[in-house]
């Protein structure tokens, strides 16, 4: 008998060999849980390996020999695995996880955050680095630009700080890492573990039929009768804007509103408290007063009064209109249900909606038919192709991380290759809520000359086809997709030398700029045109329903406006703390915000503990970035609108001086030469109705 040796070969991890994938992408299929542990691990020993190397080096330290060598000589590059490692098991913990995967991000945690503080606080490396700030000879504005932020990176990492200080900073940022993990496990396993469970069809009035037959399926996919609600936003949303079942409004209302406050294991109060802390004493370890002292340095708006000053000019600007909207919906509740009766915030949805079919004739239902995906995808891909001239082929033979994902090789003008271009719509378990993009690989350019490109990946949890349907999106769902493909386009044009300066790798009150330019097109009628078409009869939507989404666009723009610039200041509240945070969150936040609140509210209902933006996200001490990008974006908006929407010259300004710079040089350089001026405000005033 043969022996067969088949089962004796030592398989090898997938992330030591080479891919044998298209364009390098991730084998998924090939990796196991357990591969993850062993590359960080391998990741780690390189690093160290390749520190010590740069550490000896007899030679006097350069730009080329120290500094481009620990950013990406890709190919020898001592960060390759690790990167390569760490960007898969990021993306999966957000997109596709599970318990064993959550349990082996606790384990990492801690052992990655030594490693980042073991590279950041390494003394003899931190002088070399010095050394060439100190003496570096002419440089590039785009080597220039790493210097600095090599050098200032390991500043703000406590590089100049004594040995005891740097071990304290230790200790808090490995804590303040594992902190924010368990925020958003908590976040993620409360919203999963929610449901509302139907079971009588009387209690589905006022749902349209896709709502009802969205909730059959999630019901029959977890074998149960009847209809099931989650808090994933394509339920929830539906249900708060049509059920008249104002009980069970309020409960899922209450369950959102209240996720992660409970006398649970996923209680996020003291986590948000102590993460508050522990980011004031890096912080102030640092010498920085407080931590959005310390974010603010490398932000446009440079200090805390800056943002204050863009926050209370939007509260100047818009609270009046907004006010006066929130008095319209109360009215339009009083109208139908009586003068006595009293606006809660469960109810504001639904009466928001009765307020614009009366205003409007307007219903998120009425224009779904015409928001099938496959065409809404080729709408948002052929708006590429109108601006920038690319294109995109789905690949089949490239490997994906879950069934429900598409992946897309994009292509130049001239047919070049460009990126690949991952795109996973709809919700599921194991997949966190909200929408975002990221990165597999991002882009860079080697010392031959060779251009990496990037593999970019869109992530969005939007309506999901059913048995009867295929998936039909509301146009809130469509700006998502645009929002989201706008940061993909940042990606997918990156044209840097160094890869920590690509892409989206800008600071970070710039990076919503291209997103939020991109939602501009939601409400173009030449744009609507090229996909809005009915899913059974083919019919284009027809001109007057374009007309009223045009006319409606500022509806609520106000109330919108306010809720964001709520955001911004209770993020700001935590993190201007100069002493200890002691206070109870919830009261707290309710003051924090007060000068943006609208209408009562109530006691028990907290923000702060699934405020993943802040917490978890990397937006703590910038959320008001949104509001500072949209002033930005409706700006440079306007040069379209004034040269054409589908201008091709100014799409390629656009792209060559915002998009494929990425973070090579200080943002106000890269937008002055775009729009050939400073932005300011008015055109986001005109565009929200709010001046003429």
């Amino acid at each position: 008998m043969i022996e067969n040796n088949k089962h004796n070969t030592k398989r090898i991890n997938p992330f030591f060999e080479d891919y044998g994938t298209p364009h390098y992408t991730v084998p998924f299929e090939r990796i196991k849980t357990s591969d993850y542990e062993e590359a960080f691990m391998e990741g780690i020993k390189r690093d160290d390996e390749e520190i010590d190397k740069i550490i000896n080096d007899t030679a006097e330290p350069t730009f080329d020999n120290t500094i481009a060598r620990v950013d990406n000589e890709k190919g020898e590059h001592y960060y390759d695995l690790l990167d390569r490692v760490s960007n898969v098991f990021s993306c999966m913990l957000s997109a596709d996880t599970n318990d064993e995967m959550d349990a082996l991000a606790q384990k990492l945690s801690p052992i990655l955050t030594k490693h980042s503080n073991d590279v950041s606080l390494n003394k003899k490396l931190f002088e070399k680095i010095k050394y060439v700030h100190e003496h570096h000879r002419e440089l590039t504005a785009e080597e220039q630009m790493l210097l600095d932020k090599s050098y200032d990176g390991f500043v703000r990492s406590g590089a100049l700080l004594n040995d005891a200080d740097k071990d304290r900073l230790r200790k808090l940022t490995e804590e303040a890492s594992m902190m924010s993990l368990q925020f958003s496990q908590n976040l993620l396993k409360e919203t999963k573990a929610y449901e509302l469970h139907i079971k009588n069809e009387d209690e589905l009035n006022g749902l349209p039929d896709t709502a009802k037959e969205a909730a059959a399926l999630t019901a029959k996919e977890k074998d149960k009768e009847g209809w099931i609600f989650t808090l994933d936003y394509p339920s929830y949303s539906p249900f708060m804007t049509y059920s008249t079942m104002r009980n069970l409004r309020k409960d899922m209302y209450m369950a959102r509103n209240t996720e992660c406050t409970h006398d649970n294991s996923e209680n996020n109060l003291e986590i948000c408290k102590k993460l508050i802390n522990l980011r004031r004493e890096i912080a102030q370890l640092l010498g920085f007063d407080t931590f959005a002292d310390y974010v603010l340095k490398h932000r446009m708006a440079s200090n805390t009064d800056n943002v204050y000053k863009l926050l209370n000019d939007l509260i100047d600007a818009y609270k009046p209109t907004a006010q006066n909207e929130v008095g319209e919906i109360e009215a339009m509740a009083k109208k139908v249900e009586g003068k006595d009766f009293k606006l809660e915030p469960w109810d504001f949805s639904f009466y928001s909606h009765k307020l614009q079919m009366e205003k409007y004739n307007l219903d998120a239902e009425m224009l779904r038919p015409y928001f099938e995906i496959s065409n809404v995808i080729k709408g948002v891909f052929g708006l590429a192709t109108k601006l920038y001239g690319i294109t995109f082929k789905e690949n089949n033979d490239i490997p994906v991380y879950n069934q429900d994902v598409k992946a897309y090789e994009v292509f130049d003008e001239d047919n070049s290759f460009l990126a690949v271009l991952y795109a996973d719509f709809h919700p599921r378990n194991g997949k966190q809520g909200g929408a975002w993009m990221t990165e597999f690989k991002g882009q860079w350019i080697d010392h031959k000359g060779n251009n990496s490109r990037p593999h970019v990946s869109l992530v969005m949890n939007l309506t999901k086809p059913t048995d009867d349907k295929p998936a039909l999106l509301t146009l809130g769902e469509v700006e998502t997709f645009l929002h989201e493909f706008g940061h993909s386009l940042h990606g997918m044009f990156a044209n840097t030398r160094f890869e920590s300066l690509s892409g989206t790798n800008v600071w970070w009150d710039f990076v919503e700029l291209p997103s939020q330019f991109m939602e501009n097109y939601a409400v173009e009628k030449d744009f609507l045109r090229t996909f809005a078409f009915h899913y059974q009869t083919g019919e284009p939507i027809p001109d007057e329903l374009i007309d009223r989404i045009v006319k409606s666009r500022n509806f609520m723009a106000a109330y919108g406006c306010m809720r964001q610039v709520s955001f911004g200041l209770l993020d700001m509240a935590y993190y201007t703390k100069k002493d200890e945070f002691n206070e109870d969150i919830i009261p707290f936040e309710k003051k924090a915000w007060e000068k943006a609140m609208l209408s009562e509210q109530l006691p028990n209902t907290c923000m702060t503990v699934q405020f993943s933006h802040i917490m978890a996200g990397g937006y703590a001490a910038g959320y008001y970035s949104y509001k500072w990008a949209e002033v930005l974006d409706a700006d440079a908006f306007s040069v379209f609108k004034k040269n054409g929407i589908f201008d091709k010259n100014t799409a390629k300004s656009f792209r060559n001086n915002i998009l494929s710079k990425g973070g090579t040089e200080h943002p106000m350089a890269l937008y002055k030469r775009f729009r050939g001026q400073e932005p300011t405000i008015e055109a986001l005033l005109k565009r929200n109705g709010i001046k003429e």
